[in-house]
């Protein structure tokens, strides 16, 4: 296992200038957001800028991309076009992590079967694989519905994050069954009333989720995936999630 860290940290910041922010906190890894409703290189505008997109992400200032966390705000086939477009971009880079959002609760299981299915289909043509995120306020906030969606799309993988769970509605729930199906994971520091605090201001238990990854032989990155706050230096909070991670493999 290693340790990453996601532009997805810098919102606002240009991808160039986040990659060398990462190198200077000494982050060899880092995991690009792909998201529409961010600046930085949103799967809209990815078509038309394919080339120039490839480029700055083989010009990494030699951090690895480890995987990309997509999101897409289309709908029907425009939405699978997109996907489309991000998957060859992920060959085209030598990147094999999608993270996906589950959809809303309420969305009919069947239906997100059907979509996860293709979604799937689309990646495996490009040497993908697509990793479902656990999430508040999705299907995938259930570990439940999670492993039922997971044995049910073949292929499907996960990208858990723990602090879901332990904020969510079904936080008394044991999720070991689910590290077999993990590709990636997303961390930041949390207490079971507040989604995200300051390193060490919260409850997680790193160095046990660590223990449950090895029992699966997980060898993936554990990446950082924290959403600023006024209050908060996030090039602090990343240094010390960093040595916390590292001193805990």
């Amino acid at each position: 296992m290693f340790v990453s860290a996601s532009t997805d940290c810098f919102p606002d910041v240009p991808i160039p200038e986040v990659i060398s922010l990462l190198q200077d906190l000494e982050f060899s890894t880092v995991e690009i957001a792909l998201h529409d409703d961010q600046i930085q290189m949103p799967p809209k505008d990815l078509e038309a800028n394919f080339d120039r997109a490839v480029e700055l992400c083989r010009d990494t200032h030699r951090l690895d991309i480890c995987s990309y966390s997509v999101r897409i705000d289309a709908t029907g086939e425009e939405y699978y076009s997109r996907f489309s477009t991000v998957c060859r971009f992920a060959k085209a880079t030598r990147v094999v992590i999608l993270t996906v959002p589950s959809a809303e609760l309420g969305t009919p299981f069947n239906e997100e079967i059907e979509r996860l299915q293709r979604l799937v289909t689309i990646a495996e043509g490009e040497g993908a694989r697509v990793a479902l995120k656990t999430e508040v306020g999705c299907l995938s906030e259930d570990p439940d519905t999670v492993k039922n969606l997971c044995d049910n799309v073949t292929g499907l993988g996960l990208t858990l994050d723990p602090s879901h769970f332990w904020v969510g509605p079904h936080r008394n729930k044991n999720y070991d069954k689910l590290m077999k199906y993990v590709l990636h994971v997303h961390l930041r520091d949390s207490k079971k009333d507040q989604l995200q605090v300051r390193v060490g201001q919260g409850e997680m238990e790193y160095a046990r989720l660590i223990t449950q990854l090895q029992r699966v032989h997980y060898d993936r990155a554990l990446g950082i995936q924290m959403t600023p706050m006024e209050s908060m230096d996030m090039r602090q909070e990343l240094r010390k999630l960093r040595l916390l991670l590292e001193s805990s493999l």
